[in-house]
């Protein structure tokens, strides 16, 4: 089966120390480089290991390299025995390995403990220092104890989100556990236990435990719960951990909670950073778009100048609209112009639309409300929540001229020249930046060039990251993605290799004859 990318050493090592090996260049590289062959002795080796899947072709691979080298050095003059490796997935021999880790996109990093036994998903920056930070906090004990007020002032601060266990002893179902869910979240929440409220530097300290008590530094600053079954536990954390209102600016404090809104563990740089491509965004929301801890959530979006002079009204409106929803499905945020441009590119909204509402629920459809006024937010929304308010479908422009072999097919003309149009098409849905599918543009082209001659039968394109692709009928999650639509309707998904007479065995097996009509009395 050929291998399809997403909308993301020659000696076994025995220790960090043989780990290390020296590059071309003669410097050191701390990253190790797996393949096939020393893969599940080189993992069976180490207690925690990273291994990075990449393809060489892939940009975020080729600028995570030297973060991740450098990641790699900081963490072996560390006391934490993490080590740092790649696989190069895009070679066949590797295939096998990349099933198994369920690799659909690059780079795709995976966690693996005891020796393999325990796979988890990295879900932290892509920034050298950012790296080994994230990493150094899945390693020693998931929760802090505090013995003192100075310790709770210390470790809680007033600048993140903190959660705090109160118990009467450190044992028993609560405290066991209260320890599994930071296990589980370490990475996102820092964790602390004590057995005085006491010492806590926020709310009630006279009651007893135990108790849960989450520490952040917007809304109410503190919230607490008794409720220790596991899964309520950790759905109160996320919850009660994020804002009610996520700002998406240019403050550093307020990125970490940007980043999980969108549900992924992208790079601040790119997230931030002022570019055209929109590369980045399409693991990070097609699909993927709103927290993880609840598949209903539907995501608000609202994009306005900051500085424009109704910004203070729309801003106070939309908080108190997102009060009002609170636990109704609905999980907003607020975006500055300036720094929520890459958002916009991505879903295909236009500055001169601003002050825009933007909706998109987890299963992909999207609702707008264009040149939106202070006093309009509520009464959109109730529109919205009652179902009275049409989709919203991104769309390049229709070509005024398509006249080239592979026809280009945007998401206002599907119905007219795919879904309506009484041929046998072959699509391609594909992302301009996909290596596989710049590799298959020529093979396509000489598949369409081949066909001129029979009407019945037309090979299209769609780009799938400038286009809204209907996600009940097309199952696209990676690219490229390419399905044959029959005469008749009868819709078959291509799995096979990507040559030429492949792709036209295919057609020919699948394509329905098409019936020829008798001309009309008049024109005889």
């Amino acid at each position: 089966m050929a291998s399809k990318v997403s909308l993301w050493s020659c000696v076994f090592v025995f220790s960090l120390a043989v780990a290390i090996s020296t590059g071309e260049d003669g410097f050191k590289e701390y990253v190790l480089t797996l393949d096939h062959s020393n893969f599940t002795e080189t993992v069976t080796q180490h207690d925690f290991i990273v291994v990075e899947f990449y393809a060489p072709w892939c940009g975020h691979c080729q600028n995570l390299a030297p973060e991740y080298e450098k990641a790699a050095s900081i963490l072996s003059s560390s006391d934490h025995q993490i080590v740092l490796a790649k696989v190069n997935a895009d070679e066949n021999v590797n295939q096998e390995i990349s099933e198994k880790f369920e690799v659909q996109g690059f780079p795709t990093i995976k966690i693996l403990r005891k020796g393999g036994a325990s796979v988890s998903e990295y879900k932290g920056p892509h920034d050298a220092d950012g790296i080994a930070e994230y990493l150094k906090k899945l390693t020693g004990p998931a929760s802090a104890e505090l013995k003192s007020a100075d310790d709770a002032t210390s470790f809680i601060g007033d600048s993140k989100v903190v959660i705090v266990g109160v118990f009467p002893k450190f044992s028993g179902e609560e405290f066991e556990n209260f320890f599994a869910v930071a296990d589980k979240l370490r990475s996102d929440y820092e964790f602390a236990h004590t057995l005085d409220t006491k010492h806590l530097p926020r709310g009630e300290s006279s009651v007893s435990g135990p108790l849960v008590r989450l520490f952040k530094p917007f809304d109410e600053l503190f919230v607490d719960s008794k409720d220790f079954d596991v899964d309520a536990l950790e759905k109160f954390i996320e919850e009660s951990g994020a804002p009610i209102v996520t700002v998406f600016d240019d403050e550093p404090s307020n990125h970490p909670y940007i980043v999980k809104y969108f549900g992924s563990p992208l790079d601040k740089d790119s997230l931030f950073r002022k570019s055209p491509s929109t590369q980045f965004l399409s693991p990070l929301l097609s699909g993927n778009l709103g927290r993880e801890m609840d598949s209903s959530n539907h995501n608000a979006m609202l994009f306005l100048n900051f500085s424009g002079d109704s910004a203070d009204s729309i801003k106070s409106n939309y908080q108190e609209v997102a009060e009002q929803h609170k636990g109704d499905g609905l999980i907003f945020l607020l975006g500055d112009l300036e720094a929520s441009q890459r958002a916009l590119q991505y879903y295909g909204l236009k500055e001169d639309q601003a002050p825009l509402l933007f909706i998109e629920t987890t299963g992909g459809k999207k609702y707008l409300k264009s040149n939106l006024e202070s006093d309009h937010i509520a009464h959109w929304v109730k529109e919205y929540k009652e179902g009275r308010v049409p989709p919203f479908i991104k769309s390049e422009p229709i070509p005024e001229a398509n006249e080239e072999p592979v026809k280009v097919v945007v998401a206002d003309s599907l119905d007219d020249l795919v879904t309506k149009s009484g041929k046998n098409v072959l699509l391609e849905f594909y992302a301009p930046w996909c290596g596989h599918c710049q590799k298959l543009a020529p093979i396509l082209e000489e598949i369409a060039v081949s066909y001129q001659s029979d009407a019945n039968v037309l090979i299209a394109k769609l780009d799938a990251t400038a286009n809204d692709v209907p996600s009940d009928t097309y199952d696209v999650e990676g690219f490229p993605t390419v399905y044959l639509r029959s005469a008749s309707g009868k819709l078959v998904q291509y799995e096979g290799d990507r040559t030429k007479q492949d792709i036209i065995d295919f057609i020919e097996k699948n394509r329905d004859e098409v019936a020829q009509q008798e001309p009309a009395k008049d024109e005889l």
